[in-house]
């Protein structure tokens, strides 16, 4: 018994070794299910048993003066394997005995305890009338019937604990109160034999609910896995789908830099066949110059995990043409951090860039053509409006400021597109200079003043100015603050006030435009600071501007090592600020 106790002890511990996050996925009806089902598998064999011991024991026990209390003792086991029997037909004939696990656990035990009350009235009756080798045969009985509940019962130890207790108990009793010493020595062994069978039941007990548990566990893990292996199928057949007739170039490298697969847009665009590429390095597909930069590109991609997107690259063809392409490389990881593979994705931008090159080229000279002859016709308007050429007639002068403000106007956009070319090409150059704030600020409401009276609004300064300096472009300042203002004066209603702030933000300096306009709708923030782009192109028409306004000064405050940015003003209205460095 003690190897036996042993052996389980090791099997437990093993059992309770397994991962419990695995155990705690079953679920725990499912388990009660098992176990009772266990339990009720178990029944035929322990009746077939039962009744044969019942018959030996009958045998051996029949006496002419005991014929009676054995024939009583025999019914009652009969009845009791009656019952059993029919226990086990109702179990097997319920459908929906799964939802019922509780209620055939619990007849069961009754069963049990019964069953094993017929054992205990054997040894109350039976025991103290016998002689001495029959009391040995019925001791040798009964511990028999007791440890063979064991395996019966293990499946559920409260269940073999009222069982063995009915047996021990009136059999502890009788050896008690015989008179015998020696008796009287073995009713006291009775219940330590009794405590290590329980305690046997239940390290039997764990061990089957620890299968139970890892089974319907492991069960539900396969359906996951499973399932998780159709959708990764699926995602790879998609994936595989997509890479085959994306119309961009797809490959996929490992680490090394080396092709294991194209898709049929490499193929059209490289020249090359699906099995010259597969193989090689892709730097064959780089022009040679560019060699050792490509190597240090990718070693800092390989050692950074971290993708890459809109890379233009000079790629060689295979009849040996080069075409600028735009690049997508995105490293695949693992769980470990190890790299599994590196996809390219690639178009062919060749067209877009020179298309692009030569739009700018058109853009840059119409405009040059058309300022110089613009400056000639504003120069004459602004004559004949100054009187130079004699008084004119009342309905001409109206007619020539049209002319003269709208030409204007004109040029003003001119320059702006020249502007945001040249910032774009990297043309645009800066004269950096310390300039204090402050005085900026009041050159740009003078410069503004009258801008801002024909549009019936004032420029005022809110508070204190800063004297602290910036190192700046003054010319570019003064053009980024004629823009702010202008645009201040525009959308604001006649007879407000546009009031400008200069003062310290930590280290930067930062001067605020506060008007009392419509403010700015929520679908056109993202996008303000673009090019030509407006929040109402009617009332941008009524007002004047082509939406570049804005984007030049972004840009040229960001030159300036600055920023720039708006927020909803109280009480109505936007506030637009930038923000530059304070000059040491």
């Amino acid at each position: 018994m003690s190897n036996l106790a042993n052996g389980i002890e090791s099997v437990h511990g093993a059992a309770a070794a397994m991962s419990a996050d695995v155990r705690e996925r079953a679920d725990p009806a499912l388990v009660r299910a098992d176990r009772v089902e266990q339990l009720y598998s178990q029944l035929p064999l322990g009746l077939a048993v039962t009744v044969v011991i019942g018959v030996i024991a009958a045998i051996e026990l029949h006496e002419g003066r005991l014929i009676e209390p054995v024939l009583f003792w025999a019914g009652l086991l009969a009845v009791v394997v009656v019952l059993h029997g029919l226990l086990y037909l109702g179990y097997r004939n319920d459908a929906h005995r799964s939802a019922h696990t509780a209620q055939w656990l619990r007849w069961l035990g009754i069963g049990a305890f019964a069953a094993g009350a017929v054992w205990g009235v054997a040894a109350a009756v039976f025991f103290p009338s016998q002689a001495d080798e029959r009391q040995v045969f019925l001791a040798f009985l009964l511990a028999g019937v007791i440890s063979g509940g064991i395996p019966m019962y293990a499946a559920s130890w409260p269940l073999f604990a009222a069982y063995a207790a009915a047996i021990a108990l009136p059999f502890t009793y009788v050896l008690a109160t015989f008179g015998n010493h020696l008796f009287a020595e073995i009713a006291l062994l009775i219940p330590l034999f009794y405590g290590v069978s329980v305690a046997i039941a239940y390290r039997l007990n764990g061990v089957f609910l620890s299968g139970y548990r890892l089974r319907h566990a492991y069960q539900r893990q396969r359906v996951e896995l499973e399932e998780a292996r159709r959708q990764i199928e699926a995602s790879g057949r998609k994936l595989a789908l997509f890479a085959e007739r994306s119309p961009i170039a797809v490959l996929e490298l490992d680490g090394e830099a080396v092709v294991h697969d194209v898709n049929e847009a490499a193929e059209l665009l490289f020249g090359y066949g699906a099995d010259e590429l597969s193989g090689a390095s892709v730097k064959r597909l780089v022009l040679p110059t560019y060699h050792a930069e490509f190597d240090r590109e990718w070693q800092r991609l390989v050692a950074s995990r971290q993708p890459l997107s809109a890379t233009k690259i000079r790629n060689l063809r295979r009849d040996g043409l080069t075409v600028v392409c735009e690049w997508t490389v995105t490293p695949l990881v693992n769980r470990e951090g190890e790299l599994v593979s590196v996809i390219a994705q690639g178009r062919d931008v060749t067209a877009q860039l020179e298309a692009e090159r030569m739009k700018k080229e058109f853009t840059s000279t119409l405009s040059h053509e058309l300022r110089t002859p613009l400056t000639s016709i504003i120069g004459s308007l602004q004559l004949i409006n100054a009187g130079v050429l004699g008084e004119a007639p009342k309905d001409v002068m109206d007619l020539t400021e049209v002319a003269e403000r709208n030409s204007q106007r004109l040029l003003d956009i001119i320059n702006d597109i020249l502007d945001i070319e040249k910032i774009d090409s990297g043309k645009l150059t800066l004269n950096p200079q310390v300039l204090r704030l402050d005085d900026l600020v009041r050159e740009a409401m003078v410069l503004n003043k009258g801008f801002g009276e024909r549009f019936k609004v004032r420029f005022e300064a809110k508070g204190e100015l800063t004297k602290h300096e910036v190192k700046a472009d003054h010319k570019r300042l003064l053009q980024v603050m004629t823009n702010l203002l202008s645009n201040a004066a525009k959308f604001s209603p006649e007879g407000e006030v546009v009031e400008i702030t200069a003062e310290e933000q930590g280290p930067w300096l930062r001067v605020a435009v506060h008007d009392r306009g419509p403010g700015i709708p929520e679908a056109f923030r993202a996008r303000i600071f673009g090019r030509f782009n407006q929040a109402d192109s009617t009332t941008s028409r009524q007002k004047g501007g082509a939406g570049l306004g804005l984007a030049i000064c972004k840009r040229l405050i960001e030159m300036m090592r600055g920023r720039i940015g708006f927020q909803d003003r109280d009480g109505g209205g936007t506030t637009f600020w930038f923000e530059l460095p304070t000059h040491a």
